[in-house]
């Protein structure tokens, strides 16, 4: 190096590498990819019981008569298992994670460096959106095998739901984690959202089975908009306005989640 550019500050300035978001959001991501490797119980949270727990609802769908809203097997379980992924292995295992970044003061370190607050989320948070959305194909093929589930009549209506899904639990996995203080207590704070989900969103029990004043009230839960267009994308049976209701209260969900983690999250460790 020249004694001209030690000298002058623009010299330095303009002979440091040049980053990105994209690229520092990458290296975030590769860094907490080894992290997850090396946690057993967020492994097993993400991947196992996503995969597990379908095979527990099996036996209880075959007892409903969803035959008579014309619903499948197949055509129930499928959104559930992806239902499943979405809520073990996305919104409760970011959940943990943020909460044990904050704790361990990793997210007050990185706020030292270029990395912005959106792409230190961001960044945490893509091996496991990865994660959730190959476990979500692994999901649909193995429920198409399995259960003969026919090909998607509108598949952009379960691509879009299950990349809307993907984005609105990471964002309220965020909100949760504002309220979590400890790693452990996020079993806790994670439940009423995964308890909620899985009996009033369609999940566990078919929304036409459900009668219309409480259908309609479990429509305006988080991840129902997201059942819903997965399977309405397979059965083709969703009409233009209820696809745009389901995408509505999708994105106000996720604009809110948004807003709240804007607002309310905590960078440094609750004391």
């Amino acid at each position: 190096m020249s004694v001209d550019m030690v000298k002058d500050p623009a010299a330095r300035s303009a002979a440091r590498p040049v980053t990105t978001p994209a690229g520092r959001m990458a290296a975030l991501a590769r860094a907490e990819l080894t992290l997850l490797g090396r946690s057993k119980s967020t492994l097993v949270a993400a991947v196992l019981v996503p995969l597990v727990l379908p095979l527990s609802l099996s036996s209880v769908i075959e007892d409903m008569d969803v035959e008579d809203v014309g619903l499948t097997v197949g055509l129930v379980l499928l959104p559930a298992s992806i239902g499943f992924s979405l809520l073990f292995g996305v919104y409760g295992a970011l959940a943990a994670i943020y909460t044990a970044r904050r704790e361990e003061l990793v997210l007050k370190r990185l706020r030292t460096g270029e990395l912005r607050d959106a792409e230190i989320l961001a960044g945490s948070a893509l091996p496991v959106l990865a994660t959730g959305l190959v476990q979500s194909l692994v999901l649909v093929a193995g429920c198409t095998v399995l259960l003969d589930v026919p090909a998607p009549q509108a598949p952009h209506l379960a691509v879009l739901g299950l990349l809307l899904g993907l984005v609105m639990c990471a964002a309220l996995a965020a909100v949760t984690a504002t309220v979590t203080r400890t790693v452990e207590s996020a079993q806790v704070t994670t439940m009423p959202m995964v308890l909620v989900s899985m009996i009033g969103s369609g999940i566990a029990v078919p929304l036409e089975m459900l009668p219309d004043r409480l259908a309609s009230f479990c429509e305006l839960l988080p991840l129902t908009p997201v059942i819903t267009l997965v399977r309405g994308g397979w059965t083709g049976n969703l009409s233009a306005y209820e696809a745009l209701g389901a995408l509505a209260t999708a994105l106000a969900w996720t604009v809110l989640a948004v807003f709240a983690v804007q607002r309310w999250f905590r960078w440094e460790p609750r004391r």
